[in-house]
């Protein structure tokens, strides 16, 4: 366990951290989220220099019949093959460009710099861990970064063409002409990516949590159906109102529960293999 007293002297935690007081800690608190907030105004500028690349190649893909995701499931079969509707985007107010614009290199840049940042946050708690945790946590800043990837692309390449033709497709009447604004599908492709990458990290969660002794296999073990329906609601809070998109997104956040179910007991199995205080 994370707080155990009973470990060599070489395992514990650096005495300089202890020592530190509540300003010290939240000193250096600062510095840390100081130089994670670079990180993302580099790449935040970077996605600014090159806008017009930016909207045209990956912004609007998904809008393209050209876009990955249509090409391949063409090729795969008649069946399976769609392509999105026409679907013009439209500006109504004066400086929406321009703040779609920044709003757009903003999360570019958190995406980017992602693993800068959890970085920074393991930089900030690891003088207070042992020897043998700051191992683990070592390799889990790559996996907590590629988890999070992996969800991104996973809703930009899955969820979003799915969600993008379903919605620019559906019609209430002849009267109703599907034209977004800019604004409106940017939230929309906000919302098919960055909290998918944050539901990639469940088994990452339920590590620490499992660690600290707050969740274990079996109380996850116990609660397998009422997860999988609120994963479910979750799903159908954060994509379209399609049977399909629910489940593109909520098999996947289930499959990762049945694998942090798995985490948590080879944590478990280690805290019961070490030796007791």
């Amino acid at each position: 366990m994370f707080w155990q007293k009973s470990k060599k002297t070489e395992d514990a935690p650096d005495q300089s951290e202890k020592e530190m007081g509540f300003l010290d800690h939240i000193e250096e608190l600062r510095w840390h989220v100081i130089r994670a907030s670079i990180g993302v105004l580099i790449f935040a500028i970077i996605s600014l220099v090159y806008q017009k690349e930016v909207f045209e190649n990956i912004i609007f893909a998904p809008l393209k019949p050209s876009f990955a995701t249509y090409k391949f499931l063409c090729w795969v079969s008649d069946v399976t093959c769609f392509t999105p509707p026409n679907i013009p985007i439209i500006t109504r107010e004066l400086g929406e460009q321009f703040f779609m614009g920044l709003t757009v290199s903003i999360y570019l840049g958190i995406i980017a710099s992602f693993p800068y940042i959890f970085y920074e946050f393991w930089k900030f708690i690891s003088p207070g861990l042992y020897a043998s945790e700051k191992k683990i946590a070592n390799r889990l800043i790559g996996v907590t970064s590629i988890l999070f990837i992996v969800g991104v692309l996973f809703g930009y390449y899955i969820i979003a063409p799915f969600a993008i033709t379903y919605l620019g497709s559906y019609s209430v009447g002849v009267e109703a002409v599907t034209s977004p604004t800019l604004s409106s599908y940017i939230n929309y492709m906000t919302m098919f990516t960055i909290p998918t990458g944050i539901a990639f990290e469940l088994p990452i969660i339920i590590y620490f949590l499992a660690k600290i002794g707050i969740v274990g296999p079996k109380l996850l073990r116990r609660f397998r159906k009422e997860a999988f329906l609120i994963i479910f609601v979750i799903a159908a809070i954060i994509t379209p109102p399609d049977a399909l998109t629910q489940i593109l997104i909520g098999l996947p956040v289930y499959g990762l529960y049945e694998i942090s179910i798995f985490v948590a007991a080879r944590v478990y199995k280690e805290t019961e293999e070490s030796p007791n205080p």
